[in-house]
């Protein structure tokens, strides 16, 4: 446990937030204030001790010891951002079961915002939910409803605890940002960062409701298992793994609360280690092209199996691929009954080395039989030996989660708040394309196909991605992107289907044929004549809304080398107080 590591190796070097993970821009002698290229502002102010600075980011003003010696990754603004968002939403929901209106500056009536043309029945829930609202506030009037506003200490608020807190950027964020609040804990191992967090919380005048506190994260969650001293949001944001403190996690979160879970790990999650990661997440990783999603369900499949542990199960809100992280909101819940279904929400996969066509199977099945269930193990495997399309080999990977990665409807509220208050967070736009293209996804569709790679499989011209999806629209199937890649291909057609469609292409756009060796994938495939006749005819409906409005749907490269950076050196650890 962490809690063994000498000081100089504490959660916070090892493990610390990814709010912490770059070395500033240094600032220009000459001028008092300067903004990074994601838009943070750093400054100077009276008294400050001598070479410390300000980096301001929402509505927080953080202490650093000294600009040439931050330890903070601006990139992730929009971790932190999507992460207030969600809170909120979150708290709304929650606190309104306790007599307990929200209020957040800024924010006006609130705005639908339809899903696409490919999910009707959703939008028609969409379009009710304003009469809805209005009825449930009409209603509301005649009860006396409590008030809380951000800044303000909310008694019958939520309990929040940021386990890996490093400057207590997040927190102080929390506090000014998030309505509803009760407490917010700021928890690091070390002393020193501890310090830092308690001297922001004074200077951003939060201390009647964020409180510092030095320990091992996980033993302040395994002493708070008890059912009146569990948190209500749990926020884990370490440099790395968050392995070490999932089995904690899922027990210190109240029942129906929130865990906002963020690994930084992706060459692990990714397929670069697959022996590293079952040993991390009980589940083995592989080299694929759809990677970016069986890195989410992987850490989804991880927690549900430490909570099962606990008769508890999760339910998932959100999960975001986003630049070089994951990001997962998931609700935990308590009920024996339901922990049953366990084993039918997680499936091996079989993955093609050669072609890339994969197949998932259960590990359990159920049946109704009358007012009961019956659970038993799954048969299988679904495929054989050698790739029916291309005869190469498959991989085994897994177990991973195979039911839907987000709540839809919990999406659509947080988008709504974001669209119909854009100037709330800088990274409003951007927050507004992914979650619009999370809510055109096919959720009962694990993981995707990449067009790209589909082509050069066969070692032919890519075909338009719009030609493609109408393509496999025209063949009675559901097709939609990814928020995690660009040419993405979610579809429930099986990979037989895509690959007639790749012949069907390939005959318009022919291959040299002879320069394909006999054994290649290319040429087990091409050589198999289509039993569906794909037509390429542009479909209206094959141009997704979020792409016709052109939002903002994957993060451009906001500066040279981002990304995780170094961890901090052992020395200095980080945050440091400029005199010790």
């Amino acid at each position: 446990m962490d809690g063994k590591k000498e000081p100089e190796e504490s959660q916070d070097t090892t493990s610390a937030g990814a709010d912490s993970a770059t070395t500033a821009v240094p600032m220009e002698d000459t001028n008092p204030s300067s903004s990074t290229e994601s838009g943070q502002t750093w400054s100077t102010e009276p008294g400050l001790l001598p070479g410390e600075t300000v980096v301001r980011e929402g509505k927080a003003a953080i202490l650093f010891p000294s600009a040439n010696e931050v330890f903070y990754n601006p990139v992730q603004e929009f971790n932190r951002d999507l992460t207030c968002a969600v809170i909120t939403e979150f708290a709304r929901e929650q606190l309104a079961q306790r007599g307990v209106r929200i209020l957040v500056p800024g924010e006006k009536d609130r705005v639908v915002v339809r899903l696409s043309e490919e999910n009707g029945t959703e939008d028609q829930e969409a379009s009710e939910q304003p009469e809805k609202e209005q009825q449930n506030e009409e209603e509301g009037d005649k009860k006396e409803y409590i008030t809380a506003s951000v800044g303000e200490r909310c008694e019958q608020g939520l309990r929040v605890l940021e386990g890996l807190a490093a400057s207590g950027l997040r927190s102080v964020r929390f506090a000014l940002e998030v309505p509803g609040l009760k407490s917010i804990t700021a928890n690091d191992y070390s002393a020193k960062a501890a310090a830092l967090i308690a001297r922001n919380a004074q200077h951003n005048n939060v201390s009647h409701i964020l409180q510092a506190s030095q320990r091992d994260a996980s033993m302040v969650m395994y002493e708070a298992r008890g059912k009146k001293e569990r948190y209500d949001v749990i926020d884990l944001d370490p440099y790395g793994s968050p392995s070490p403190f999932l089995d904690a996690a899922v027990q210190a979160v109240s029942e129906g609360g929130l865990l906002c879970i963020t690994c930084t790990d992706m060459a692990v999650m990714a397929g670069n280690s697959g022996e590293t990661c079952y040993s991390k997440y009980g589940s083995m990783s592989i080299k694929s092209r759809y990677c970016h999603e069986m890195a989410l369900r992987i850490i989804l499949h991880s927690l549900d199996q430490r909570a099962a542990v606990y008769q508890r199960y999760i339910e998932p809100l959100l999960s975001v691929s986003v630049d070089f992280y994951i990001r997962v909101f998931v609700r935990v819940k308590t009920g024996q009954a339901v922990v049953k279904n366990s084993a039918s929400k997680h499936a091996l996969l079989y993955n093609c080395v050669g072609c890339g066509a994969f197949h998932l199977q259960r590990m359990g099945k159920k049946m109704s039989q009358g007012k009961h269930m019956k659970y038993s193990a799954a048969t299988g495997p679904p495929v054989g030996p050698n790739c029916e399309h291309c005869r190469q080999r498959h991989q085994l990977g897994g177990p991973i989660w195979a039911e839907p990665i987000h709540d839809i409807k919990f999406v659509q509220k947080v988008l709504g708040a974001v669209s119909g208050n854009p100037t709330h967070f800088r990274t409003s736009k951007r927050i507004e394309g992914v979650l619009s293209m999370v809510t055109e996804e096919l959720q009962d569709v694990p993981l995707y196909y990449v067009l790209d790679h589909l082509s050069s499989t066969v070692h032919c011209n890519t075909p338009p991605l719009l030609q493609f999806r109408s393509a496999l629209l025209h063949a009675g199937y559901r097709v939609s992107l990814s928020h995690a890649c660009k040419n993405a291909v979610k579809t429930d057609a099986p990979a037989g289907v895509l690959w007639d469609i790749i012949r069907c292409w390939e005959k318009s756009n022919p291959v040299k044929r002879e320069r394909l060796s006999e054994t290649s994938p290319a040429q087990h495939i091409l050589s198999a004549a289509p039993t569906l006749q794909a037509c390429f005819e542009i479909r209206e409906d094959a141009n997704p809304q979020s792409r016709k409005r052109h939002l903002t749907r994957f993060q451009e490269n906001p500066q040279a080398n981002w990304g995780p950076k170094a961890r901090a050196k052992s020395g200095w650890v980080i945050l440091l107080m400029l005199f010790c």
